[in-house]
C-alpha cells in the first residue's frame, strides 16, 4: 500500500501561508509545508512499503466491525472514548502513533522507550514530559493531550495535508474544507480512507489481531458514507449535547488557538466563527440523515448529560444497540467510573453572545434535536450557560 498525500490541498496550504501577515509565522509554516511536512511523508512512505515485507502477517490483518465515536466537538465523544478504550476487546491509537503510522516507526519508538527505561533512567521520558507541558500546556484545561493518550485518528491524515487539525494552523475558514468528505469525487474520498484502513491494520497487527477498532473523531461526522464505503461492517456511536454548551465550547478552543498562532485580523476571525457555526449545524443533522439511509449498520446514540450522570448504564445501553457483549471485568470498571464521575467535575461559563451566536437560530437550525432532547428543560434563564463538563469532553 503506497502512503497517501494529499497534493492539492498542499498546494492550497502554501497558497494561503503566502497570505499570512505576520512575517515570522508566514517562515514557520513555510518551514513547515516545504521542509517538515515532505521529510516525514518521505520517510512514513518507505517505512509504510518496507512493513509487507519485514511484518508479513500483516497481509493476514483484517479490520472487522470497527467502531466509530462521532459527533458534535465537545459533546462528550473523548469521555464516550476513554470509557471505552478502557475495555480490553478494543485497539485505539495514541497520540505519537498517529504521527508515526507505520509499523517499523512504532516498533522503533517502542524500542527506544524501553532503552530509556532500563539503560538511561527515564531521561528521554523525563524531557518528552517537558515538551508536552509547553506543546499542550495552554489548551490542556479545555482539552487535556498528551503523547501517549489516545486521540482523534484523523490526526493520522496531518503529514498528509488531509487532516482537519490544519485549521488550527491557517484558520481560513471556508477555503479549507476537511468536513465535507462524502460529497468528495468518488476515487478521491476512497483513495484516502483506504490509506486510514492500512494504518488501521498496522495498529491492530501491532495490538492484536483479534481486537476491535475504536475511533473517535467529531469532523468524521461528514463521511459516514465513506466510512460505509470502506467498513461495509463499521457500527456506530453519536453523541448528542445540547449545542448551548458545545458550539461556544468549540470556539472558545478554536479561538485560544488561534491566539497562539499571533496577531489575526478581527475580521478573518469573524469569518471563521461564523463558517464554524454553520458546520456545526450540520454536524449535528448530517449523521442523522447518514445514517438513516443505511438502516441496516449498528448504531447507539448517547446523551452527554446520560453519559456524565450515569455512565454504566448509558454505555450498558450503547453496547446493546452495537450489538457487543459485556464482560464482567469491564462491568466493574464503570461501576467505579460511575462514582468517580461524581467527584470530578469542572465548571465552565459560555456565553453565546461573545461569538455573536443567536439562540433563536440555534433552536431553529436544530428543531428536531430540540424536541427528541428536550434540551430547553435544561436552560437557565440567562443567555450565559453554566455548565458542569467533563475535562474530556
Amino acid at each position: 500500500m503506497r502512503y497517501y498525500f494529499d497534493f492539492t490541498t498542499w498546494l492550497k496550504l502554501m497558497r494561503l501561508v503566502a497570505q499570512e501577515p505576520n512575517p515570522r509565522q508566514r517562515r514557520g509554516l513555510y518551514r513547515l509545508l516545504l521542509i517538515h511536512i515532505p521529510a516525514r511523508a518521505l520517510v512514513t512512505a518507505i517505512c509504510f512499503l518496507l512493513d509487507g515485507i519485514l511484518f508479513p502477517g500483516l497481509w493476514f490483518t483484517r479490520v472487522k466491525a470497527p467502531v466509530f465515536i462521532i459527533g458534535h466537538a465537545r459533546s462528550g465523544t473523548t469521555l464516550a472514548h476513554r470509557l471505552m478504550c478502557a475495555d480490553q476487546r478494543f485497539s485505539a491509537f495514541m497520540y505519537y502513533e498517529l504521527l508515526l503510522p507505520s509499523l517499523i516507526q512504532k516498533k522503533l519508538v517502542r524500542l527506544g522507550a524501553w532503552l530509556d527505561r532500563t539503560v538511561f533512567g527515564h531521561r528521554l521520558e523525563r524531557r518528552l514530559q517537558a515538551w508536552e507541558k509547553r506543546k499542550f500546556g495552554p489548551t490542556q484545561h479545555i482539552h487535556k493531550m498528551g503523547l501517549t493518550m489516545h486521540e482523534e485518528d484523523d490526526l493520522i491524515l496531518f503529514n498528509s495535508c488531509a487532516s482537519g487539525f490544519w485549521m488550527t494552523k491557517l484558520p481560513y475558514m471556508g477555503e479549507l474544507d476537511f468536513f465535507h468528505v462524502d460529497q468528495r469525487p468518488p476515487a478521491s474520498r476512497r483513495r484516502m480512507m483506504r490509506f486510514y484502513k492500512e494504518c488501521v491494520r498496522r495498529q491492530l497487527y501491532l495490538n492484536g489481531r483479534g481486537l476491535i477498532h475504536l475511533s473517535k473523531n467529531p469532523t468524521w461526522s461528514g463521511r459516514v458514507e465513506t466510512l460505509l464505503e470502506v467498513f461495509p461492517d463499521a457500527r456506530f456511536v453519536v453523541l448528542y449535547r445540547n449545542p448551548h454548551e458545545t458550539i461556544p465550547s468549540l470556539l472558545k478552543l478554536l479561538h485560544v488557538g488561534w491566539k497562539m498562532q499571533g496577531n489575526l485580523a478581527a475580521e478573518r476571525i469573524q469569518k471563521s466563527t461564523r463558517v464554524m457555526t454553520d458546520l456545526s449545524y450540520e454536524t449535528y443533522l448530517y449523521p442523522r440523515e447518514a445514517l438513516a439511509r443505511h438502516p441496516g449498520t449498528p448504531c447507539a446514540t448517547i446523551d452527554y448529560r446520560r453519559l456524565t450522570t450515569d455512565p454504566r448504564s448509558t454505555i450498558e445501553a450503547a453496547y446493546a444497540e452495537l450489538g457487543l457483549a459485556m464482560t464482567p471485568e469491564y462491568r466493574a470498571f464503570l461501576a467505579a467510573e460511575a462514582a468517580r464521575a461524581r467527584k470530578h467535575e469542572t465548571e465552565h461559563r459560555y456565553s453565546l453572545a461573545e461569538f455573536g451566536l443567536d439562540d433563536q437560530e440555534i433552536r431553529r437550525r436544530l428543531a428536531p434535536l430540540f424536541e427528541q432532547f428536550q434540551w430547553d428543560k435544561d436552560e437557565p434563564g440567562s443567555r450565559a450557560i453554566s455548565t458542569k463538563e467533563d475535562i474530556h469532553a
